[in-house]
């Protein structure tokens, strides 16, 4: 899995703060943290900062927003996931994939009218052959 210097600094602060060090977020006595209590405290911060309630799930659709918004490669973004296939990534998250097929298209678009103009600069500036006069070669 990659993970940025940033993201991997902070983690092994936290894993050095728990007891046993097996787990890098765990309660006081070392044991595994229980999912209610970190749906209570993701509740509570998003609480206290504001935040509309979303299920910790919707940061996982966040992550993957996040990155094909920034135009990562669908393949790379399905990997992150996990997704099996990507297929799953494109169903799931076709909506935002509109928006790099329209700049699929204007690239297309783009380059061809760069070939267009290129080819008319070269037969503007290419003197005609004139019929039945020989060509040198």
């Amino acid at each position: 899995m990659a993970l940025s210097d940033r993201v991997t600094t902070a983690l092994r602060q936290q894993a050095q703060r728990q007891p046993g060090r097996d787990l890098v977020f765990t309660r006081r006595n070392g044991q595994p943290l229980r999912p209610e209590y970190v749906l209570r405290h993701f509740r509570q911060l998003t609480d206290q900062a504001g935040l509309p309630r979303i299920r910790v799930h919707d940061l996982r659709h966040f992550a993957a927003t996040t990155m094909l918004s920034a135009q990562i490669p669908l393949a790379m973004a399905s990997k992150t996931m996990r997704h099996s296939t990507l297929s799953t990534t494109t169903e799931i998250y076709a909506h935002l994939l509109r928006h790099v097929a329209h700049d699929a298209v204007n690239a297309i678009s783009t380059a061809l009218e760069i070939a267009d103009l290129t080819l008319r600069d070269h037969i503007a500036t290419t003197p005609a052959i004139s019929a039945g006069q020989p060509q040198s070669t």
